[in-house]
């Protein structure tokens, strides 16, 4: 893909993006959602986007956090591995539900899981971050992002 408009010409030409995104993906002070557990939401919101420019961004961020590679390598498989916490659980159950709203319902299984693990502000706030990393992947994706990936 050709890139369409770079990052700071989108931030040029309409800085009230980035600005109002930040924004919205900033949690309160008492928020339960760690770093660990919000590396993993939008790396894994991005994979599904195919969102390359976040996906190198949130997983390059998870690593110097301290996240193990291996768990990155197998992000795409939580369902099925157990190196994956309830809670982690949980919360990307809700990140792929938001993402793949327009092709799957939302289950009440899905949304009382969050709420048993995050309770009803938690979920708030990790849904406001599920919204900014799926509106950083559309625009990503829409202008033509690419990550800057040294061989």
């Amino acid at each position: 893909m050709q890139p369409r408009l770079s990052p700071e010409n989108l931030y040029k030409n309409c800085p009230r993006v980035p600005t109002h995104l930040i924004g919205l993906g900033k949690l309160a002070d008492n928020e339960t959602l760690s770093k660990q557990l919000l590396h993993l939401v939008k790396l894994r919101a991005s994979q599904i986007n195919h969102c390359g420019f976040c996906q190198k961004m949130h997983a390059d961020e998870a690593r110097a956090d301290g996240e193990q590679q291996s768990r990155l390598d197998v992000l795409s498989a939580w369902r099925e591995l157990s190196c994956f916490t309830a809670q982690e659980r949980a919360a990307l159950a809700w990140t792929e539900a938001l993402t793949l709203i327009a092709s799957e319902e939302i289950t009440d299984q899905t949304y009382q899981q969050v709420t048993e693990a995050f309770g009803e502000q938690g979920v708030v706030e990790l849904t406001t971050v599920i919204l900014e990393i799926n509106s950083w992947n559309r625009i990503s994706v829409g202008f033509g992002f690419q990550p800057e990936i040294k061989a």
